[in-house]
């Protein structure tokens, strides 16, 4: 029989996982300007994400922007929003997946295996979301750091990572950790279980020549 208590766990950390994407995918700092090198203007530091661009002045003042086009964007953008995204939703799907399937709730109840593979389903959607948003911060942080040790890039131009790509690494940490406690509570839930033999139809203690 599975155990409630890693069900619980693993469902916790993978919805923390799912709040941990929400937020990484809205925040507006994927990227920020670098401070490296020499004739940096610090008078203001320049943010993007994967919706809107803004610039923070040494006064306390931010404006942003949102990009007006989707077709303008660079790729890894387009492609981080379209991974993220997709990350967010497999989650919300596992959440409730894995409600129908953990052993502290009353929903098919009377199948116990059964219930565990659903659980176990709802694991393997959070492991597919965390892995989806791993790629997604990955390849994003990925060209950062091209662009910034390309010789061609002028210095000004340069960015570093920014604050949501380490939200977003740990959310994906958390989502694959949550989803494989689901899995793996599951997959040992079965084991202890005793074989049932059918009864032998013959009456005992009588022998036929």
């Amino acid at each position: 029989m599975a155990n409630s208590g890693v069900q619980l766990l693993g469902f916790a950390l993978a919805f923390f996982g799912l709040i941990g994407l929400i937020a990484s995918t809205t925040m507006a700092e994927w990227k920020a300007s670098s401070y490296a090198g020499d004739n940096i203007v610090t008078a203001q530091a320049m943010y993007q994400g994967l919706w809107k661009s803004c610039v923070s002045q040494s006064t306390g003042q931010i404006q942003c922007k949102v990009y007006d086009s989707l077709l303008e964007l660079p790729t890894e953008v387009q492609a981080t929003r379209a991974l993220m995204i997709t990350a967010i939703l497999l989650s919300c799907i596992s959440v409730l997946v894995a409600m129908v399937g953990m052993r502290c709730t009353t929903c098919m109840a009377y199948d116990k295996q059964q219930k565990d593979k659903v659980a176990m389903g709802g694991g393997i959607l959070f492991i597919i979301a965390g892995l989806a948003a791993l790629v997604a911060t990955s390849w994003y942080g990925n060209r950062i750091a091209v662009h910034f040790y390309n010789p061609l890039t002028p210095t000004n131009a340069r960015y570093e990572f920014g604050k949501a790509l380490f939200v977003g690494w740990g959310s994906a940490a958390l989502t694959i950790l949550g989803g494989a406690f689901l899995c793996c509570n599951c997959m040992g839930g079965n084991t202890g279980q005793a074989r049932r033999y059918p009864k032998s139809a013959g009456s005992p203690g009588k022998d036929y020549v």
